[in-house]
């Protein structure tokens, strides 16, 4: 449904948005996925990538090739249309664009900290964050010892800052803290998102809303998941889910006091959308969750481009890039790995 957007919306994101549809028509297709499952070495991978939108940034590796040189190369790629996008962007696309890039500073101010905490070099877990994620005072983060001195010395200048008020304590920073800062941190940053969204109005805040909502209950079910058998208490999980959601409110206080996979199903077999990813899995299992999640989450993605006069066309553009290079990832592991016969336990054909 379009409101006066359909009359102005051609004058600043016309360009940018037939741009970013161009970009969709260049993602893998199912008969590529075909194609590279055959592959019998990471250069037969190579050679079919040439003929896509990766063959510029791969034709100039020499052989043998490495599966983290195909992932780096193809994440060079979707940088690169990314700065393209924001470098033609007017407000408020530009901010919209931004907060794409907040989920993946989040990641890597977790993997430096965690990084530093188990003693690694900090040149090499620069080399690991991912590039959408940079900011200038990245490498400063090792010298934190607690949350107050991380937001104090590093953070506040960032686009992360208003996201650390709930999560500064005094605390040292070890495995489980760091992890409840994970997600305290995606869980302000996707409320504000959301709002952020729900102020532009029109379509964009009708398709955002569901995708992000979307986000924000996988992220209830996998912290519920991950947080079962730890000391973390049912109110401490209960305050790492966003506040917003197709779970929210009730749905998160039957997950807070889940105690195993199966009460977990449970909880979420009572909301019909989430019937179909769960009906996937066989009692007891979790293992195969996060592929039907990704399943899910590829065809509401999809659906973003069928309508027109949206910012929505560009998360969805990123997401599906980021899954199209995990694909590539898995499928390159298990030829590296000569694993074959798994190639197809993690793929997500996007079409």
């Amino acid at each position: 449904m379009y409101g006066f957007e359909a009359m102005t919306f051609n004058i600043h994101g016309g360009y940018l948005e037939a741009i970013v549809r161009g970009h969709r028509a260049g993602l893998l297709t199912t008969a590529d996925y075909n194609n590279l499952c055959q592959c019998e070495s990471l250069d037969d991978i190579k050679m079919h990538l040439s003929a896509t939108e990766y063959g510029p940034y791969l034709q100039n590796e020499p052989s043998p090739l490495h599966t983290t040189t195909i992932v780096e190369k193809c994440t060079l790629k979707l940088v690169d249309d990314y700065k393209h996008m924001l470098c033609q962007a007017t407000e408020p696309l530009s901010t919209f664009l931004e907060y794409i890039t907040y989920g993946h500073m989040i990641d890597n101010v977790v993997l430096i900290v965690t990084g530093t905490l188990h003693e690694r070099d900090v040149q090499e877990l620069l080399e690991k964050c991912h590039p959408l994620g940079m900011f200038d005072s990245i490498a400063t983060l090792a010298v934190a010892q607690n949350m107050r001195e991380l937001y104090r010395l590093v953070l506040v200048d960032t686009p992360l800052a208003p996201y650390f008020s709930e999560c500064i304590t005094s605390e040292d920073l070890d495995d489980m803290n760091i992890e409840i800062m994970r997600n305290t941190l995606y869980k302000a940053y996707l409320e504000d998102f959301y709002r952020f969204c729900e102020k532009l109005g029109g379509a964009t805040a009708e398709i955002m809303s569901d995708l992000l909502a979307f986000e924000a209950d996988r992220r209830a079910v996998n912290i519920t998941i991950n947080s079962i058998g730890t000391e973390l208490t049912r109110d401490d999980r209960r305050k790492l889910y966003s506040n917003f959601g197709l779970l929210y409110p009730y749905g998160h206080e039957e997950l807070a006091v889940c105690e195993d996979i199966d009460q977990v199903r449970a909880v979420m077999e009572k909301y019909p959308p989430y019937q179909s990813i769960f009906a996937k899995l066989s009692y007891g299992e979790s293992q195969m969750l996060d592929k039907a999640f990704y399943e899910e989450e590829v065809k509401r993605l999809c659906l973003a481009f069928e309508q027109q006069f949206h910012y929505a066309v560009f998360f969805a553009y990123m997401r599906l890039r980021e899954q199209e290079i995990r694909n590539l990832m898995w499928i390159s592991e298990c030829v590296a790995q000569n694993q074959k016969s798994r190639v197809h336990d993690s793929v997500v054909f996007i079409f």
